[in-house]
């Protein structure tokens, strides 16, 4: 995907003045630059045009990470030869849509893909930039061990999500679920190491009944020694979620997807198959963290007696109870 018009570089008036440039529109504004949005799996284009080639000029790639206040170079080329460089660059290459095109392509996007990347044009010592937003959709839960809430530092919390098919949510993602209607009063990890906790609904053990619906926080906080629960996030994914009913253990329910060619689902797929596939079922199943869990986009006093939509929990049941079916994952 790209965007409705084509970021651009060109000289004024001498190789060594430079500014951006797009097409004039009514909703034109010079140096505002919109969002690309993406699906997991997909190959979009960052667009970068060049509306001249200066001598002696790089097109350098790279992607912004301010949680590691660095950029992380992903493609360098002179017109002639390019350069890639890291995980992502094994994935990027330059569109080369006609003689100016030095947009970058990335196939197979990933969750970690999400962010802001910039395309700088140097010429000696002039140089000069764009950016652009890369965004997936997604959604965003909370999550805890089974041992209860606020138990991990950051980087537990980093790597329980990723083993549940997500990742640590940024703020703006963890904002955009706020507005859709996160409601939540346990605090979190989020990526760049903050932690806060979204409320819709103001009440006494959540801050106070007297503070507005916000995004609470507790700033930065230390990586190592402070402990709190996750905000995950995760996009859709090609595969399918499904239900077996029975009354299995939670070693029979993940054979049960096994004798089906399937896996297990992770939270994270169960959290996508409800905001993305409308899955609702009114039974509990295991998933792969030892969590029994069910999804309901229709709410019904049957199933849980909650007003709105979104994934029940009867938390971590001893595994070898066996009262729940399980939620399978296969890949398209």
């Amino acid at each position: 995907q790209s965007l409705p018009f084509a970021a651009s570089l060109h000289p004024i008036s001498c190789l060594s003045h430079w500014e951006i440039w797009a097409p004039r529109s009514p909703s034109y504004r010079p140096k505002t630059f919109g969002v690309v949005h993406a699906q997991r799996g997909a190959t979009v284009t960052l667009p970068c045009v060049l509306r001249a080639w200066p001598p002696h000029y790089k097109v350098k790639w790279s992607k912004v990470e301010p949680a590691e206040l660095l950029e992380n170079i992903i493609l360098v080329t002179n017109g002639a030869q390019h350069k890639t460089y890291g995980q992502l660059g094994g994935r990027a290459r330059l569109r080369r849509g006609h003689r100016n095109d030095a947009s970058l392509t990335i196939a197979g996007v990933a969750l970690e893909d999400e962010g802001r990347y910039r395309c700088q044009l140097v010429n000696g010592l002039e140089d000069e930039s764009l950016s652009l937003t890369l965004t997936l959709d997604g959604v965003v839960f909370p999550y805890q061990t089974s041992q209860g809430r606020y138990r991990f530092n950051y980087f537990e919390a980093k790597q329980a999500c990723e083993e549940q098919d997500s990742r640590l949510a940024t703020y703006q993602q963890l904002y955009k679920a706020w507005t859709e209607g996160l409601d939540w009063c346990n605090a979190g990890w989020i990526l760049d190491g903050t932690v806060h906790y979204p409320i819709i609904n103001p009440r006494e053990p959540c801050g106070g009944r007297l503070l507005v619906p916000g995004i609470r926080t507790y700033g930065a906080k230390d990586k190592q020694k402070d402990r709190f629960d996750a905000f995950c996030f995760t996009s859709p994914v090609r595969g399918q979620v499904y239900f077996i009913q029975g009354h299995l253990s939670f070693k029979e329910a993940g054979q049960a997807c096994h004798n089906q060619g399937a896996t297990i689902a992770k939270v994270g797929q169960l959290y996508s198959a409800w905001k993305f596939s409308q899955l609702d079922t009114c039974d509990g199943g295991w998933l792969a963290d030892g969590s029994v869990r069910y999804p309901i986009t229709t709410p019904r006093t049957h199933c849980g007696g909650l007003l709105d939509p979104g994934v029940r929990s009867f938390g971590f049941p001893n595994k070898e109870q066996r009262t729940y079916g399980t939620y399978c994952f296969s890949v398209k």
